[in-house]
């Protein structure tokens, strides 16, 4: 495919200066742009060419909303916003970007741009106002037929133009409404201005790590058990930013339970498939976790690999032992859709603990994972409360364990029976640390990315409702568990849809992303391989 160089030659005619032209000195550096990050959940102040342009929730760089640009045969889905700037004066333009062959620049002037970006990548050009130039045009676009682009956090740093040189008002009443291990959400009260407040930016430690246009915040990337500052600056359309706000001091949640928990962990199954060298896979690809398959029943209520192989002494201890060595560790997949489960086997919550304390103690195990599927557990609301409870008893007997339920879901989110079992779980005081969901077998549905996106989203908006949590929190407790390649009703992920769903993972901080299978991931570990960039 070809291109063209999109940087323009210096001529006397455009409308920006050459290097080599004095600037005025800049006494303020603000974003002048309206709407940069598309937050408003529209394209209010972008102008995009012939319907191109739309906000969409996902991928996003930061925030929860981002451009989605369709470039066609027809189109390179031009989106474009002027402002006013002062002559002879210094500007930086920057954005993240996402997609083939996407643009960022000033038109009459410079610009820069990707040939492909499969995650968000920064774009940043510097240029300088003509001696009697007043207004700058900043355009995005992607190329023709290259599909579509996304486009978040777009910046024009500088003075704007116009003669307001009044700042606002600091703003006033900084708070903290809410924390994770690894956010901190603040609030305050609006400034005031005599054109105009346009948006705040929020520094956290003296360092800007958001901005918004309205008076509310969540600052994510936090550690946890950790103490952070933060002020808030308002700014107007002009580029004045107001005196930094009081200081609010906020430390982080510790990292012993829900938010802050993460994992990438594939599936490992020792008793089907041919199953790999777990090290080798690690070595080829940077994997750290595995989800080990299946912990069942065997003669009652006693837990074994396959209800067959014992826990110590084969093949499955030995395995561990050298993930571990490797600087790996494993999470034991409780139950699945066949076999013969302990959760119905056990008759009491006490005794289902005390299978599963049986399984924490063989192998001293950070987090365990119970997969609750079909009639006999998933569909019985007494196995549902039996496991809720067990999972609660083992909580508190091991301090620091992690909990996870993975379970079915709809297209649009948990169904009937996984709606009680979240409710359930919030009445019992299960504190199960994440859900997971596994997003296929959906009849067919052919568009896996937005099928797992919408479960994704509607299990965010249970766990909001039953439990109070803000959007971070809930996303902090969720995870995805998809299967790679074909389904069982010949749905396709593949690993350009996988790589899609791990980017959008990381973007919204889920707190867990796995796979079935690693067995089923040959010969390249390519699915493994994406799956290890989670980060949470």
């Amino acid at each position: 495919m070809r291109t063209r160089n999109r940087v323009l030659a210096c001529a006397s005619t455009t409308l920006i200066a050459c290097a080599g032209v004095v600037a005025a000195p800049s006494a303020h550096a603000a974003n002048l742009l309206t709407n940069p990050g598309f937050e408003s959940g529209n394209l209010t102040g972008w102008s995009c060419s012939g319907g191109s342009g739309s906000v969409v929730g996902s991928p996003v760089h930061s925030g929860t909303k981002a451009l989605a640009a369709a470039a066609t045969a027809s189109t390179n889905a031009r989106c474009a916003q002027t402002v006013s700037v002062q002559p002879n004066t210094a500007y930086t333009l920057s954005g993240w970007v996402r997609g083939a062959y996407v643009h960022l620049g000033v038109t009459g002037g410079t610009a820069a741009w990707t040939p492909s970006a499969s995650t968000y990548t920064r774009l940043s050009v510097s240029f300088t106002t003509g001696a009697s130039q007043t207004s700058a045009e900043v355009y995005l676009h992607g190329w023709y037929g290259q599909g579509t682009y996304n486009a978040d956090d777009i910046s024009l740093d500088g003075p704007g133009g116009g003669d307001d040189d009044e700042a606002p008002t600091a703003p006033a009443n900084l708070r903290v409404t809410g924390t994770t291990s690894s956010s901190v959400a603040l609030a305050w009260n609006a400034a005031s201005d005599n054109v105009g407040v346009t948006g705040y930016d929020v520094y956290r430690d003296g360092t800007l790590a958001t901005s918004v246009t309205g008076t509310t915040a969540t600052v994510g990337g936090l550690s946890p058990s950790t103490a952070y500052s933060f002020t808030v600056r308002a700014k107007d359309r002009a580029g004045n930013t107001s005196p930094d706000s009081a200081a609010v001091r906020a430390t982080t949640q510790p990292g012993g339970g829900g938010p802050g928990f993460v994992q990438a962990a594939p599936y490992l199954y020792l008793g089907w498939g041919n199953p790999p060298s777990a090290t080798e896979v690690m070595r080829a690809t940077g994997i750290k976790w595995y989800t080990m398959a299946f912990i069942l029943a065997q003669n009652g209520c006693n837990p074994a690999w396959d209800s067959q192989r014992p826990l110590l002494g084969g093949v499955d201890e030995t395995t561990i032992k050298a993930i571990r060595a490797a600087g790996g560790d494993i999470v034991p997949s409780i139950g699945g859709w066949s076999g013969n489960k302990l959760g119905p086997n056990c008759a009491t919550a006490q005794a289902l603990a005390g299978a599963y304390q049986k399984v924490i103690d063989a192998y001293d195990l950070k987090a365990i994972d119970v997969d609750i599927e079909n009639t006999d557990e998933f569909e019985n609301p007494a196995v549902q409360d039996r496991i809720l409870t067990a999972l609660k008893i083992v909580k508190q007997n091991n301090p620091g364990l992690r909990t996870i339920l993975t379970f079915p879901t709809l297209r649009t989110g948990p169904n009937s029976w996984g709606n009680r079992l979240i409710e359930q779980a919030k009445a019992l005081d299960a504190g199960i640390d994440n859900w997971t969901i596994m997003p296929f077998n959906f009849s067919g549905h052919d568009d896996m990315y937005g099928a797992t996106i919408s479960a994704t989203e509607g299990l965010k908006a249970k766990l909001k409702s039953v439990f109070g949590w803000s959007d971070a929190e809930a996303y902090a407790h969720i995870g995805i568990s998809g299967m790679n390649g074909s389904s069982d009703v010949g749905e396709v992920t593949t690993p350009q849809i996988w790589t899609q769903i791990r980017d959008w993972s990381n973007a919204h901080h889920i707190g867990r992303l796995a796979f079935w299978s690693v067995n089923r991931d040959r010969p390249n570990w390519e699915f493994t391989r994406i799956t290890a960039g989670f980060t949470g």
